[in-house]
């Protein structure tokens, strides 16, 4: 029995949602690893009070949020990119998001916190946004990227100022982080990410200030 083009196009796109429906499964639920050192390996736990710990782990909570939904975006903006080399650089994007996410999980335990019990939502709603923004091309594509970089960069900065000054642990994943962003903004510009329009800009700010405000008690 001879199957058309059609049919076969429609089994190519099967595949591909079941890997990222596994993609997403394994981000929000299984443990990340990480193939670099931790960047906090080698500092001592400071004393830090109870309220200090609670504050602590919300931001990290938070911090691992953004991860999640980073690695929702770069898969989604993946399924939907044309051209190899984006499709190259989100991946790589999304191999350091991976190392984030471990960072993230490991200090939250140690600061006796937990994950946000929203990530399922966060994951599918980011999953779709950037399979929307891959399909609009790859200019806007990678300017997505890079707007979403830099607005994840100040938003880490943002906890470098709030966290508490003895949490050196927290302090160095949330700094190594910083770094890894900005290096995925330059990278995503040099590939001829358009810069976004201001309006794009102020919803995606809106949009983050909903996810760290809910996701700081959630």
């Amino acid at each position: 029995m001879q199957y058309g083009g059609g049919f076969h196009w429609k089994v190519i796109m099967l595949d591909k949602l079941i890997i990222e429906l596994d993609k997403g499964l394994r981000t929000v639920f299984a443990e990340a690893h990480s193939q670099r050192p931790f960047p906090d390996q080698t500092i001592p736990e400071a004393p830090l009070s109870a309220t200090e710990k609670r504050h602590a782990a919300s931001l990290m909570r938070i911090n691992h949020v953004g991860e999640v939904c980073a690695q929702a975006l770069y898969n989604g903006q993946a399924l939907t990119a044309r051209n190899p080399q984006t499709v190259a650089a989100l991946q790589e994007a999304s191999r350091e998001e991976t190392e984030h996410l471990a960072w993230c999980e490991k200090r939250i335990r140690e600061l006796g916190g937990r994950k946000s019990l929203l990530n399922p939502l966060w994951y599918g709603g980011s999953f779709a946004l950037g399979a929307l923004a891959g399909a609009l091309g790859d200019k806007w594509n990678l300017g997505f990227l890079a707007e979403t970089e830099r607005q994840v960069g100040r938003h880490l900065q943002s906890h470098l100022q709030t966290l508490p000054e003895q949490d050196a642990k927290s302090r160095a994943v949330v700094t190594q982080m910083q770094e890894d962003e900005a290096k995925h903004a330059e990278t995503a510009v040099a590939q001829g990410g358009a810069e976004l329009p201001p309006t794009i800009k102020s919803a995606m700010q809106a949009a983050s200030k909903v996810m760290t405000s809910t996701t700081y008690y959630l």
